[in-house]
């Protein structure tokens, strides 16, 4: 297992769609174990496996529920039923360092994905996880939180993180 590097935005790479996994293999396994240990070692809650430059449809979440000692993976989710109420909360992201803002996102939704080992599942999921869920599956549109909310909010936002980046030294 190994720790990526996560991209931070605004780079190009972010807004890639990612691509449907035909198989579950060991490979793709070793992704997941390297995305849950980035993921862990960043102290985030969710990743997909393009914060980390792979266009692919996985997912990886840890809400580190005490009854749940395994982090979720999904891999080729998709949502299949979503309730019209919907909710209100504050966001942050891994590819938006100590940047966040309130998005609206469904209360409840219903998810169909193939697990760690390739098997088909489904969950129903509401609260932390749908928002994790979603938010998680945006990147897999190339969209981030910034995306929902004001143009004016999103400038500012990636302002700072443009001007944080050229700060920052440039490793030798």
């Amino acid at each position: 297992m190994a720790i990526r590097s996560i991209i931070v935005a605004p780079d190009p790479r972010l807004k890639a769609k990612s691509e449907a996994v035909g198989t579950v293999d060991e490979g793709l396994r070793r992704l997941m174990n390297d995305m849950r240990e980035t993921m862990y070692a960043a102290a985030g809650i969710g990743l997909a496996a393009i914060q980390i430059g792979v266009p692919k449809q996985v997912i990886v979440i840890d809400l580190s529920a005490p009854k749940d000692p395994e982090p979720l993976y999904l891999v080729n989710p998709k949502i299949v039923d979503a309730s019209e109420a919907t909710v209100s909360q504050e966001e942050g992201c891994l590819s938006l360092p100590s940047q966040y803002a309130e998005v609206k996102r469904h209360e409840t939704i219903e998810v169909a994905y193939l697990d760690y080992w390739g098997k088909p599942q489904t969950l129903k999921a509401e609260g932390m996880l749908a928002i994790c869920i979603q938010h998680e599956m945006d990147h897999l549109k190339g969209v981030l939180f910034v995306d929902r909310i004001s143009a004016l909010k999103r400038n500012m936002i990636l302002r700072r993180l443009s001007k944080q980046k050229k700060l920052q030294p440039v490793a030798s």
